[in-house]
Order: C-alpha cells, then sequence, then structure tokens
C-alpha cells in the first residue's frame, strides 16, 4: 500500500506524565512521527496532541487502536477531509544590506512579521499552512538560514463539531 499523510488528534487527561506515556507507545511500537502538538483545551482537565504522519491505511489503524487502549487518552480522531492546519516558524536569517529589501519583500509577501532586527541578522515569524512554511524556507534559503524552529501542525476539522462531541 502506498503510505499517505493524516492528522489524528487525540484528547488526553491535563496530567504530567501524559506526554511520556503517549510517546512511550510510539517508540516501543516503532511508530515515526512528522511533527507532533500539545496544549491545554477549551476545558482545563485535558490536552490536545495533534501528531502529523505517513503511513499507510494499516499502520494508521494501528496507531488509532494503540492509542485508545491507554488510559490516559479519552478521545481519538483522524482528521479526514482537509482539515484547518497551521504550522508556526521563527526564523533568523542574515540581514546583509544587499539582500534587505528583497527578505521584507518576502515578508510582506507571505504575510510574515520581522520580530527582531540587527545589523546582523533579522528573526522572522510565519504562520500559515505546512506547504507555505516549506515555500518561506526554500526562498530565504539563499539569504543564509542562520537557524529556525517549527512548531508543527495543529489541526482543527472544519464546521461546528468538535472532537468531544462527535
Amino acid at each position: 500500500m502506498e503510505d499517505k499523510k493524516f492528522v489524528i488528534a487525540v484528547y488526553v487527561d491535563n496530567k504530567s506524565g501524559v506526554l511520556t506515556r503517549v510517546t512511550a507507545m510510539f517508540t516501543r511500537r516503532g511508530f515515526n512521527i512528522d511533527a507532533l502538538t500539545v496544549g491545554e483545551t477549551e476545558r482545563s482537565e485535558y490536552s490536545r496532541i495533534t501528531i502529523s504522519m505517513s503511513g499507510d491505511d494499516y499502520v494508521k489503524q494501528q496507531l488509532i487502536n494503540q492509542l485508545k487502549k491507554l488510559y490516559v487518552v479519552k478521545k481519538v480522531e483522524v482528521l479526514e477531509d482537509e482539515p484547518i492546519k497551521r504550522e508556526l516558524m521563527l526564523i533568523k536569517v542574515e540581514n546583509k544590506s544587499e539582500n534587505r529589501s528583497e527578505i521584507m519583500t518576502a515578508v510582506d509577501v507571505f504575510r510574515a512579521s520581522v520580530i527582531d532586527y540587527s545589523p546582523e541578522g533579522m528573526c522572522i515569524e510565519v504562520t500559515g499552512n505546512p506547504s507555505k512554511i516549506d515555500a518561506f524556507v526554500k526562498l530565504m534559503q539563499p539569504f543564509g538560514i542562520l537557524e529556525m524552529c517549527r512548531t508543527g501542525i495543529v489541526a482543527l476539522d472544519r464546521g461546528t463539531t468538535t472532537l468531544l462531541n462527535k
């Protein structure tokens, strides 16, 4: 079968050690995670883990089955039908006078923000879907990327349904 990318949303207890339990399950089973984000939800007793992975349908089903066995997991859903996906990236690039205007043009086109500026470098914040982030990185490479940090994907289904109410 062909590998596909998929996004899984997992509601878990908002307690210390829960993320360790979930990631240990990935390690024991040999699953590879492309991106993982976690944060408190609209209900303080839960955290939401968003996992981006690649694999075939068998891998996806195995992952879901294993997650559901963990007592700290309250709900697991594959986000289908093109969920709303966003990612945040901070990227530090060299600030050479001959490149400054081109970098600022790219910042404007990508609706990014310069959040730190010095004579040697500038730090830019970019948010958007992962392909937008990838395109911005590719555009900045010739200018000299000094450092970058990406959050990983956060995602929600479209419409008014919520994960806990499905």
